[in-house]
Formats: C-alpha cells, structure tokens, sequence
C-alpha cells in the first residue's frame, strides 16, 4: 500500500484532529469564511521531477531551430526604399496638346464670330454644332481650322432671344456680384426702372435676367453707362483680349499739389497730359496709346482702348492727379445719352458697338 505523505508549507501550522479520518480536512464550523487553499509549487526534489522541470525550460538545440520556418523580415523596416517606393506620390500626368495645327472647336467658333466660348461649348453640349456635316457633342474636340462649322438652327433663335441691357450706374452699386455689403447693379433692372423713352415693345421677364452678365466694369464711386448682355457675342466684342472697342469717360480731376485751384488745366504742364497718352505703365505692363484733353478746366476727357481696374484713377494718381468724379459716356457707338441715373433700357437690334 502506497505511504501517502503530508507536506507543510513552509511558514503555516498545521492542525491535526485524532478524531478524524487520516487524510481528510478538519470539518468546517458554520458561519465561518471559506479560504481557499493557496498551494505553491515546491522545487523539484527527485531525479524525475529534476529532469522534468529541465526539459521544459532548456534552449532548443540548433537542429530544431534550423527547422523552425523563419519568418521573413519587414521589407518597410529593413529595406528603406521599399518605403520610399510606397510613400512616393505618383507621378503627375501632363496632358500633352497635339501641336499638329488643330484647334479647339469653341475657340474657332469664336474666332469667327458665332459664339462666345462659353456659348459655343453649351451649343456643342446640346448638339448644335456640326463639323463637316457631322455633329459634335465632345467638349474639347479639336478640329482644323479649314473644316467647315455649321449650327443649328434653334441655336441662332436661342441667340437671337438673348437681350442685351443699358444703364445709367449710379454711384454705391457694384458691376459685378455684391462685395462688401453694396448691391450689384443688376439690382436696378426692375420693371419701375425702365426708362420711359425705351419705345421697344419687349416686356421684361426673369428670363431676361438669366445670365445676365456686366461687360466691362464700372467702379463702385464712378457712373455712367454699363452694359448688361446675355450675348456673349457682345461680351466678346466690348471685353476680350482682342478688344478694340473705344470707352470714353468724362474725369473731373484736382491738383494733388493745389487741391483748391480754381483752374486745373493752367498747372498741370503738357508733357503731363503727353504721359497721360502714352508712356505709363500699370501692374509692370505699358498701357496702349490713349486719347485725353481738357474739357474745361476741371475735366479731362479720356478715350481708352483697355480696361484696366481703376486704370484711370491710378493713371491720374502717378501725374500728380486726384480723381474726384468719373462717368463713362460712350462704349463704341453706344452713347448714355439722356438715359437718366438708375435707369435702363433695351439695346436695339439696330445698335451695333
């Protein structure tokens, strides 16, 4: 029979009771809390229990850990430019434009006069644009310019609606979209605004304020006339790059020298008045040949060619010259005339600029 041994744990007393059965626990009373029994592990006594313990923790031999798969290194950590290959960013494309004499179809069409870019890619859009008898319908087609452009027929009566709109700016209105708390100028072209000596028929719709745009601007503290247009046929003609169109203005001027001349023109000297016409330069560019004389003794008269922002304030301002009022008269054959301030009225379809 097997010789059943009792181990003290190291520091504990035990209790022994003779009346109990060897090998059992001491009953427990009622009511008392129950401990569990906390057990260390004793060390390794016997030769077995020794060679046990040592072959859980002794090193692997190299023979099994040459046949343990290895695992294979990190290629972002070991090898940098793996990591450069992946953080790089890719390369940018660059649209190449065939140089091989094609032009763009929307700027051919407004190099001949049918339609203003923006008008021309919306034709096309809609498939009113043929080339050689062939619709079109890509924007960004580029065809050459010997091909014949034809369009269609709804699209010259669609152009043929758009109107193009007179007034008189008074000073506080911008001729653009609202900036700084003042109102655009098309806010002005309201039914009760219209000039009573317009003898067109026409009656103003919201369609005639779609896309109703300024071509050229007008200074929020200068008047006189603005146009309005829906035809980018006229925007083309007052404001493109290749704008030869006259803009005459009426420029009542002081001596920043003698703010309170009495007479303007008797101290400002002639080569002044010839740097006005020609010899300026604005934003590191020099401004084309301009027409300026005196109107009386307090007005210049300045016909221009170019539109730049605040040219003729800014040009006044490097002779020695203070602005004091502004009013635009003319834009090509296009008079203010008796127009009054704050109203508008039609473009004729005689009118031409």
């Amino acid at each position: 029979m097997t010789e059943r041994r009792k181990i003290s744990l190291p520091g504990t007393r035990t209790e022994t009771d003779a009346s109990a059965p060897s090998g059992r626990r001491k009953p427990v009373r009622p009511n008392a809390p129950v401990v569990r029994d906390r057990v260390r592990r004793e060390p390794p006594t016997g030769a077995a229990d020794t060679a046990r313990a040592a072959d859980t923790t002794r090193a692997p031999e190299p023979a099994e850990r040459a046949a343990r798969p290895s695992r294979p290194p990190h290629p972002a950590r070991h090898d940098p430019s793996h990591r450069a290959e992946r953080t790089a960013p890719p390369a940018p494309t660059v649209r190449q434009t065939p140089d091989d004499g094609r032009v763009r179809l929307s700027k051919l069409m407004s190099e001949q006069g049918l339609a203003s870019r923006r008008e021309a890619d919306d034709w096309i859009t809609q498939g009113w644009v043929r080339v050689d008898g062939e619709v079109v319908t890509e924007l960004g087609t580029r065809i050459w310019p010997d091909q014949t452009i034809t369009v269609d027929p709804e699209a010259r009566a669609e152009q043929a609606n758009r109107v193009t709109i007179l007034l008189h700016k008074p000073i506080g209105y911008v001729s653009g979209q609202a900036e700084d708390g003042h109102e655009p100028a098309v806010t002005l072209v309201r039914p009760e605004n219209r000039w009573s000596g317009d003898a067109l028929p026409w009656k103003l719709n919201r369609g005639h304020l779609h896309k109703l745009a300024p071509a050229g601007r007008l200074d929020i503290d200068s008047t006189g006339l603005l146009v309005l247009t829906q035809d980018g046929r006229i925007a083309r003609q007052l404001i493109g790059e290749d704008a030869l169109v006259e803009k005459e203005y009426l420029v009542r001027v002081q001596a920043m020298s003698q703010p309170d001349a009495d007479d303007v023109s008797a101290i400002v000297p002639e080569d002044m008045l010839e740097l006005l016409r020609h010899g300026l330069t604005l934003d590191g560019k020099p401004l084309k040949p301009a027409k300026v004389s005196w109107q009386n003794e307090h007005q210049l008269r300045f016909v221009l060619r170019e539109g730049k922002k605040r040219q003729i304030r800014r040009m006044c301002e490097l002779v020695g010259l203070k602005v004091v009022g502004l009013k635009r008269v003319r834009m090509g054959r296009i008079v203010l005339g008796k127009l009054p301030m704050g109203q508008w009225r039609f473009l004729r379809p005689d009118e031409k600029f």
